[in-house]
């Protein structure tokens, strides 16, 4: 007889999702999803507000990657009162390096965070131990000095999130045509030279390669498992500058195939012409596509992997050495492999480092030149503004009516973006690790677990669709027969 299995929830991971399995007579695979359950509708009731508050507010959608979705709005910003890029007009180095400054440290704390807490339990304990062994505390139990270390990293990522903007989380630094404050040479040596309570920003770099080397150790010792888990293709995306290398905060999105041949080239306020979102009645979250190539074949992967397939070069020396390495491993081919998305995350903590670093020794810091003052009517009223966020590419974009008050926002953001490769992969999963074995245990189904974290999915993030959304709802009695189905 057929059976349904379903994980609900979604363990180490931020947002409400569940998986549910189909499976036949033989205890085969027939279908595997990821369901997101949950709705929030921030793209609709930010409409009405001030267009400045849009970046405060929307940033809020999210308690991790909030400086990431408060540039992309303070980007969109730029664009409506024509201050931004699109309009040919250059921030001035202070404000941009500022922005990148907060940008850099949010993706140091966010991976640490998301590959220590999340992620490495399994890489120390295995996919098949114990459930109360494979977790932070667990893992703090066996190596309570990495821990340690890792502990001081974060922190030193927040620490550094307070002195540009303001608050741990949610803080406001951007603001439209620039941004409201430096960094004072007090604070920017306590970053540098470390304290009692703080790092050095070499010791940071040091800390920043335990992930390294903890994915190097775990790869030599199960590497048929970990190159041979969620292999599932896609094409890649994110950002990159005029050398065609990866730029967390700005560039034109560059799209590569497995061969890593370029897909699509555009400027990023162009994404209408080229990308379309489709909706499923099972899931909250978008799927976004190339409208050339269509649902199946146009979507991509955003993130860490896609980042390091799509990137030919880092400019910082220890970043560079890793990259290489990771090249090579795939003769030059875009790199598939779903639990390297881990490898990816490790190499892009040591480059935050370093990044942090060369701006931190940057003198533009301390200028006083903070903001660019539109010219008059230079309003233009809709804005879209792009950044590579921890997780991958996050888009958002505003219009706003002549008062000044938004009537329009879409956003589409990393996990979104993965939306199609992260339900490949839990398809794949299911079927090496579940399919047709006579019993299921709960390692194996720990196993789908493993290929969603991967990506770090934000969930709550990511349903903030746009237009009719699909609701159903049943009632049972008291025994859960159903009685009566509606839907929309």
């Amino acid at each position: 007889m057929s059976k349904t299995l379903v994980i609900d929830p979604v363990t180490r991971i931020e947002g409400h999702g569940k998986v549910t399995l189909q499976l036949d007579d033989n205890n085969k695979v027939t279908d595997a999803r990821l369901q997101v359950i949950e709705f929030r509708g921030f793209e609709r009731f930010i409409q009405g507000h001030p267009y400045w508050e849009a970046p405060m507010l929307l940033q809020r959608i999210c308690g991790i990657c909030f400086v990431s979705h408060h540039l992309c709005g303070a980007k969109a910003l730029d664009d409506i009162v024509g201050v931004g890029l699109k309009d040919g007009i250059q921030m001035a180095p202070t404000p941009e390096k500022i922005r990148r400054l907060g940008h850099y440290a949010q993706q140091l704390q966010s991976h640490v965070t998301a590959y220590f807490y999340l992620i490495a339990p399994e890489m120390v304990f295995g996919i098949e131990s114990a459930p109360e062994k494979r977790n932070a505390i667990g893992l703090a139990e066996a190596n309570p000095e990495l821990v340690k270390r890792v502990i001081q990293l974060r922190k030193w990522g927040q620490e550094l999130i307070v002195s540009v903007l303001g608050k741990r989380m949610h803080g406001i630094s951007s603001i439209p045509g620039g941004v409201n404050n430096n960094l004072s040479i007090a604070e920017r040596d306590k970053f540098l030279k470390g304290n009692d309570d703080l790092l050095s920003i070499d010791e940071v770099i040091d800390y920043a390669q335990d992930a390294l080397r903890l994915f190097y150790d775990y790869h030599e010792k199960h590497r048929d498992e970990i190159d041979n888990f969620g292999v599932v293709n896609a094409l890649d995306m994110c950002l990159v500058d005029e050398n065609g290398d990866v730029d967390y905060y700005h560039g034109k999105m560059r799209v590569i195939n497995e061969n890593k041949e370029v897909v699509l080239d555009t400027d990023y306020h162009d994404y209408l012409d080229h990308f379309s979102e489709a909706t499923e009645s099972w899931s909250y979250m978008k799927f976004p596509y190339l409208k050339a190539l269509g649902r199946e074949a146009g979507s991509v992967r955003v993130g860490p992997l896609a980042r390091l397939n799509v990137t030919r070069r880092y400019n910082t020396p220890l970043a560079q050495e890793a990259l290489e390495r990771f090249h090579d491993y795939t003769k030059g081919k875009a790199n598939n492999m779903t639990l390297h998305t881990n490898w990816a995350r490790a190499i892009e903590i040591l480059h935050s480092a370093e990044l942090i670093k060369d701006l931190l020794n940057d003198p533009d810091l301390q200028g006083e030149s903070l903001i660019i003052t539109p010219p008059k009517g230079a309003w233009t009223g809709e804005g879209v503004g792009v950044v590579e966020a921890p997780r991958g590419t996050l888009l958002h974009h505003y219009r706003a009516d002549e008062a000044g008050n938004m009537t329009f926002a879409n956003l589409i953001v990393s996990t979104t973006q993965n939306n199609m490769v992260i339900n490949r992969t839990v398809q794949s999963v299911a079927q090496d690790w579940i399919s047709g074995k006579a019993e299921i245990t709960e390692g194996m189904m720990n196993a789908i677990e493993v290929g969603i974290r991967a990506y770090d999915p934000c969930l709550s993030c990511a349903t903030h669709a746009m237009g009719q959304m699909p609701l159903q709802i049943s009632l049972l009695d008291a025994r859960g027969r159903l009685i009566d189905e509606k839907f929309r």
